[in-house]
């Protein structure tokens, strides 16, 4: 039996790449799947309806959403095709996302609107009513956010991407408090893997290295009961590279009472416990 026999899974923007990888998995797991996506293939056919028919072919279950996640009403609308086709909900994988580079002064408005609205208020879009719905039927579920080690690390002419990924870190964190009354279990992913922007810079080498598929049996993990109870972690996968981030704080200046005055000079003086003797890491770090 499949880990994930009975249950229904919503991924987003899992019309190519990581989230048709997720989509396949989860099914051959026994998930039924709602495939959202907007996009269309090549012969202008919808994605989201190709890889939901190519996985009822291969005899799993899925129903396709091409509506719109960065809006309440499509949000709205996919909760209600799975409820429609499958009758629950159990686990959700935020994944829809776009990029538009450019260096900050180079960015214009409508880039930057573009970028956080597709992939930071969909957060709020999709989450919002699934969230709602599981802990109304007080059966749990999992949620998974798509992070980027562009936010949490850095990386030039990603401001626009690296803001909106960086608020899903912080909408995952609150959420994991939010969750825990009622058995909602949140993760955070920060996925690096071959997309088709990508795909024609690299040497097959490094396509195989970077195939989504080796992302996916992370997902799967997440929201199995593998993990357990494990919630609120964030978790770096590319390749056969899996490490958690998170957020660390040096020893820093103990508190020296309200009338204790603290200037600029003494913290000059503390460095050594403000700072942590640590590098942070930086995005090379992640091809490691």
């Amino acid at each position: 039996m499949g880990l994930l026999e009975g249950k229904v899974a919503i991924i987003t923007g899992a019309g190519r790449g990581l989230g048709e990888a997720y989509a396949r998995l989860l099914a051959r797991e026994g998930a039924a799947v709602v495939v959202n996506d907007i996009g269309k293939r090549e012969d202008g056919s919808p994605a989201a309806g190709y890889v939901a028919e190519s996985i009822r072919s291969d005899g799993g279950k899925a129903a396709p959403h091409v509506g719109d996640v960065s809006t309440v009403d499509g949000g709205q609308s996919l909760l209600q095709t799975a409820l429609e086709a499958f009758g629950r909900v159990d686990i959700l994988i935020n994944n829809a996302g776009i990029l538009r580079d450019k260096s900050l002064l180079k960015l214009e408005e409508a880039d930057w609107d573009l970028v956080v609205k597709v992939n930071l208020k969909s957060m709020y879009a999709v989450t919002r009513p699934v969230f709602s719905w599981m802990k109304e039927n007080g059966h749990g579920g999992v949620i998974v956010n798509t992070s980027s080690v562009s936010a949490l690390a850095g990386n030039f002419g990603q401001t626009n991407y690296g803001a909106s990924k960086g608020g899903v870190w912080g909408f995952s964190n609150v959420l994991t408090e939010e969750g825990r009354k009622y058995g909602i279990r949140v993760w955070t992913l920060a996925p690096a893997a071959l997309s088709v922007l990508t795909a024609a810079l690299l040497p097959d080498e490094a396509k195989a290295e970077l195939a989504p598929e080796h992302v996916a049996p992370v997902v799967l993990y997440m929201v199995s009961e593998l993990s357990g109870t494990r919630t609120g972690h964030c978790l770096f996968a590319s390749g056969q590279r899996i490490r958690e981030l998170k957020l660390v704080a040096a020893e820093g200046i103990p508190g020296r009472g309200r009338n204790a005055a603290l200037d600029a000079r003494s913290l000059a003086q503390h460095e050594d416990r403000i700072f942590r003797p640590e590098p942070a890491l930086t995005i090379a770090d992640f091809g490691k």
